[in-house]
């Protein structure tokens, strides 16, 4: 295996293993943080030097690894988000534990063995590692209720859909596929293709919160804002838009897949954009449109337009962890998420408010921040697929410049008489200020990436008519907002995320509940009239045999013993020691031998 591949991949999962067992009192901040920085070193190197491994597992199956065009863009942006969000969770002093800075560091070693994969094996041992790390950070905060629910909600709901890979899998082995390699899905032939392409999908979607499963992103809310950052931006919920981007050839091979996806992003980036918009508290807002804008990284998998989808994922984790972080900060300086009690944020934190400005104005894709490039380059490649995907997805685009800028009016609002904020560290300040400050330099420059060549260059490009247009309903999206944002309509349907938990609770929970409660009586009454009773019949049974058989058997062995025994008292009564006895004796039976041998020649 390449010495530089498995140095990034072990030295966060090392470091952050070595943080959970040993739990120092001080130090773990620092550590975390040189971690986080040798891998950047790393994760820059690797994508220069394209590093490539593979581990023998079964026969004819292997756990690959590599660092390619497309994960190259990811493993860079996988270490550098984790050393912001490391940077900015320091001051907070409730995360600067060895617990909370050792599972960041796992989960973002799970992350990228999940982008390095280059086969189901190595991608299914990432992707659960990830998953249950996730778990944990979630409910990072043990006595609220709140985010273990949500955490569970999370596990449970994509940890279904995950499941799909294990389909893919098994199809792959039965469709003959001599290796499960991700590239060889379009070989797989006949239905088991499609079978083990649709796996692939299921668990992609889960993943990135997409229609249906968009659900469970609004209660991993309730986890720390670090983490959300971590998690929503690059990581986790991006993986999902990631694989389907690598796998789009295979998509485009079924000849319905690519389909599917391109409407379930586009039809998620609108749905949760109207979400996003009827929400009042600040990280539901945001969770929200982490999903639509997740929605136009699968429209861009389901359209072909792979540069563009890999542009939308490194301008949107640019974004998404500069406001999450924001969001965090302000939650503990004003103790509050709402968007009504978040008044005047933005000017009494001069620094953050600015920071969270840029990010803002990304999100609603105004011109020229980097969101508004590769929202663009997404619809240029839906438009190839005709106008129906691109009028949607420029739907989405105005619903994106809503939302934002309702965040954006509410934060920039008079500051409520009579506030107080809590005290914060004038050097862990200094430190989420400069953290918030290049995060928002990233977000507004990303879209100058589409410039160079390599993956991230759109193909095709958008024209100057099109970004021209999507750039005047950003604008007049966020105007509009501006001016009616504090009486905006929030219909129960949409404050409530389309119902979406309800209908899965009512459709899989509890049916899911009743059959195995129904299996349980079942089981019960199996238990007490069948194996009960055969135990019970068994021991009258024995019973029965132990006072009619048994005890018969007992008598005849101890009157067998009894006869044998008097047979040998009587055989040793003979045994004197007296040598004239022995010959009278022998004399007797030498006389009865003789009479014997007189009576048969007479009876001849």
């Amino acid at each position: 295996m390449s010495a530089l591949l498995l140095a990034l991949l072990a030295i966060p999962l090392a470091g952050g293993l070595a943080l959970l067992v040993v739990r120092p009192r001080r130090g773990a901040v620092a550590a975390g943080l040189v971690s986080a920085s040798a891998t950047v070193g790393l994760a820059v190197v690797s994508a220069v030097q394209r590093p490539t491994a593979r581990l023998p597992l079964f026969d004819g199956i292997a756990a690959g690894f590599a660092v390619d065009e497309l994960s190259a863009v990811m493993v860079v942006l996988v270490a550098v988000a984790l050393l912001a969000v490391l940077a900015f969770a320091a001051g907070e002093p409730s995360l600067a534990t060895g617990r909370f800075v050792g599972l960041m560091l796992v989960f973002a070693g799970a992350m990228l063995g999940t982008v390095t994969a280059t086969t189901l094996p190595a991608l299914l041992a990432a992707w659960e590692v990830m998953g249950a790390v996730s778990w944990a950070l979630i409910a990072h905060h043990v006595r609220d209720r709140a985010a273990a629910l949500g955490a569970t909600t999370a596990f449970l709901t994509t940890r279904t859909a995950d499941l799909g890979l294990y389909l893919a899998a098994g199809a792959m082995l039965a469709g003959g596929a001599s290796t499960l390699a991700l590239d060889a899905l379009p070989t797989v032939a006949g239905g088991w293709g499609d079978l083990a392409v649709a796996g692939i999908v299921v668990a992609a979607l889960g993943k990135s919160a997409q229609l249906p499963f968009s659900f469970w992103l609004s209660g991993a809310m309730h986890g720390p804002s670090p983490v959300s950052a971590l998690l929503h931006s690059a990581t986790m919920v991006a993986a999902g838009a990631y694989l389907l981007l690598r796998t789009a050839p295979a998509l485009s091979a079924t000849g319905w897949a690519a389909t599917l996806v391109a409407w379930v992003g586009a039809g998620t980036a609108l749905l949760l954009g109207l979400v996003a918009l009827a929400q009042d508290d600040l990280k539901q807002l945001l969770a929200a449109s982490t999903s639509a804008q997740i929605g136009f990284m699968v429209l861009a998998a389901g359209v072909g337009a792979v540069p563009g989808g890999v542009l939308q994922t490194v301008a949107h984790a640019a974004t998404k962890s500069l406001l999450f972080l924001v969001a965090g900060a302000w939650l503990v300086r004003i103790g509050t998420r709402r968007l009504d009690g978040l008044r005047g944020a933005a000017r009494r934190h001069p620094v953050l408010g600015a920071a969270f400005t840029v990010g803002a104005l990304a999100l609603a894709g105004v011109p020229p921040t980097g969101l508004w490039v590769s929202k663009d380059a997404v619809l240029a490649g839906a438009l190839t697929g005709g106008p129906a995907l691109y009028l949607v997805g420029l739907a989405a685009g105005l619903a994106s410049a809503g939302y934002a800028a309702k965040a954006l009016w509410f934060v920039w609002r008079p500051t409520p008489p009579a506030t107080e904020d809590a005290a914060v560290g004038r050097g862990g300040s200094r430190v989420q200020g400069g953290v918030a400050v290049a995060l928002a330099i990233a977000a507004a420059a990303a879209g100058l990436l589409a410039l160079g060549p390599g993956v991230l260059r759109p193909d095709p490009p958008p024209t100057g008519l099109e970004l021209l247009v999507s750039g005047a309903v950003a604008v007049v999206g966020v105007a509009v907002t501006w001016r009616v944002a504090g009486r905006l309509p929030a219909p129960a349907l949409l404050r409530s995320w389309l119902w979406l938990e309800r209908v899965a609770v009512a459709i899989v929970v509890r049916p899911t509940l009743r059959l195995a409660a129904t299996l349980a009586r079942v089981d019960d009454a199996l238990h007490h009239h069948i194996v009960l009773g055969a135990g019970r019949a068994g021991m009258r049974a024995a019973g029965t045999v132990d006072r009619r058989v048994e005890r018969g058997l007992d008598r005849g062995v101890d009157d067998l013993a009894a006869g044998a025994r008097a047979l040998g008292r009587a055989a040793r009564r003979p045994q004197t020691g007296q040598l004239h006895q022995y010959y009278a004796q022998a004399a007797v039976g030498f006389g009865v031998l003789a009479a014997l041998t007189v009576l048969l020649i007479g009876v001849s």
